[in-house]
Order: C-alpha cells, then sequence, then structure tokens
C-alpha cells in the first residue's frame, strides 16, 4: 500500500512548487505510516527518463528532500512505499520501477503473486528483479505496451491488460501511474478492493486527513496554471477532484490534454 503524486507541466517544476510548502510537509508525513521507502521518476529537459529511490523513508533521508526542491522536469511521479505483508524492505522492491523508457509506481497488492507472474513472458519473467506483486504488474503491463505499433494501440492495450488483470483479481487495486516518452497513464481501478486497517497517527490535522478508511484508495486531481497534477494522499488541499471510479486517466505530455478512458471490467 502507498501513496501517488504525479504532474505534468508546460517547464520543468518541483515537488514544492506542485504541492507547495505546506502540502509538501503533509504529503511527507504521510512517511509515518508510508515509511518503507520512496522514489521519483522524471523526464529531464532532454525527454530523458530519470530516476531515483531509497529504501529509507523519505521523511529521514535528505536526498528526497533535495530532489523535492530542484525543477527536475516537466513530467514526473513520487511514490511513498507502505510495504505489503511478507514483501521485504528492500531497495529492489522499492518504486518507481523503471525499465528502459517506461516507470511506473503502484498503490494496492494483488495476491496470489505466483498466479500473477504467470502473465509474464520468458523475457518478462528473467527482467524480474525484485519480489513485489507491483514489479509483476509493471512488467505485464509494459510487455503488453511494446506489442504494439501506434499510440493508439498502446492507449488500448494498457486498458485491455487493466482489465486482465481485474478478471483475475478482482479484490485488488491497480491504482498506478505510468510514465512514458509521450504520455502519463493513471490508473484508478479499485472499486472491488478491500481497503487496509483504519490509518491512525499520521500526525496530519484530523481536519486535513483524506483518502483513509474506506477511501483509501481514492485518487484526486486537479488543473493549475497549465499543469496536471494527479494525487493519491492522505491530505485534503483544495482544488483536487475525484477522479471518476474505475478509469485510467491519459495525459498527453506536449498538448497538457487530460482525456479519461474506461477498461472493460467483468
Amino acid at each position: 500500500m502507498c501513496r501517488l503524486l504525479a504532474y505534468v507541466a508546460p517547464r520543468p517544476t518541483s515537488l514544492v512548487e506542485v504541492l507547495g510548502r505546506d502540502d509538501f510537509e503533509d504529503f511527507t508525513g504521510l512517511t509515518t505510516v508510508h515509511g518503507d521507502g520512496w522514489g521519483m521518476a522524471w523526464l529531464d529537459e532532454h525527454g530523458a527518463l530519470q530516476h531515483a529511490r531509497s529504501a529509507s523513508s523519505a521523511q529521514d533521508d535528505p536526498r528526497y528532500r533535495e530532489l523535492a526542491e530542484q525543477p527536475l522536469g516537466r513530467a514526473g511521479i513520487v511514490h511513498l512505499r507502505w510495504a505489503s505483508p511478507g514483501i521485504p524492505r528492500a531497495l529492489e522492491n522499492t518504486h518507481p520501477f523503471v525499465d528502459g523508457d517506461l516507470a511506473m509506481a503502484h498503490n494496492g497488492h494483488i495476491a496470489p503473486i505466483e498466479r500473477l507472474e504467470q502473465l509474464l513472458t520468458a523475457d518478462g519473467c528473467e527482467a524480474l528483479q525484485g519480489a513485489t506483486d507491483s514489479e509483476r504488474y509493471f512488467r505485464y503491463l509494459a510487455q503488453s505496451m511494446r506489442a504494439q505499433g501506434s499510440q493508439d494501440a498502446v492507449n488500448e492495450a494498457v486498458g485491455d491488460a487493466v482489465s486482465t488483470i481485474a478478471a483475475d483479481f478482482p479484490a485488488a487495486s491497480l491504482n498506478a501511474l505510468m510514465l512514458t516518452p509521450t504520455q502519463l497513464f493513471a490508473i484508478h481501478v479499485n472499486s472491488r478492493a478491500t481497503p487496509p486497517p483504519a490509518l491512525k497517527g499520521l500526525g496530519i490535522a484530523a481536519e486535513r486527513l483524506r483518502h483513509t478508511d474506506d477511501e483509501y484508495f481514492g485518487m484526486d486531481f486537479r488543473r493549475e496554471d497549465g499543469e496536471i497534477h494527479i494525487i493519491s494522499s492522505g491530505i485534503d488541499p483544495e482544488g483536487w477532484t475525484d477522479m471518476p471510479e474505475d478509469s485510467i486517466g491519459l495525459v498527453d505530455l506536449t498538448s497538457g490534454q487530460l482525456t479519461w478512458t474506461k477498461p472493460a471490467l467483468h
């Protein structure tokens, strides 16, 4: 279980700029629970994918704050990890997972992992580095996308892959952020998922808490000054709108246009 943040902007921006100082501190404060690692991925000024991750808590890692202050790029994703039971706190299990020009972070748990792994090709299995269901989810999306020849086909392949996993694992949250050279995918598919136990002691004023208990898998978005922000968090800043249930948001990195698709769920 984890917390997610993504942004697409017309110019390089920093995580602190995206959220504002107070909301950035509240987001980081969620490491009271989500403290099993952190990671970021972004497209630099040349459009190349860069990333950083650590198995340390973001709250305690100076590298996290150093990067959060920098305008790293026009598009990026951020992940705060809360490890699923039985999956170790280790660098190879820390999101985002990266393969070539693709990066993904996931919020949820897909079990049993062995059955999820059966969806992978031999190459997909060979590429695995860690023990998480989330990485296997990523590898399956990546292999589905790379088998396509056009952007429309890629978009359809992502929806089909999400539908396949949702059919096999109906109680799983498939919430995820996927960054590609041309698009940001924001997957909000969780309507049949069971939320984790109530979150206590986050160190944030009660009136600012959001997406806890039954709303834990909720995701929000906002448009602000030509930017698109997407968040899965426990804070409740103003100006955010609930993402449509069981939907996939696609943000074009060139135009900044946000569109929605609905995967076929059975």
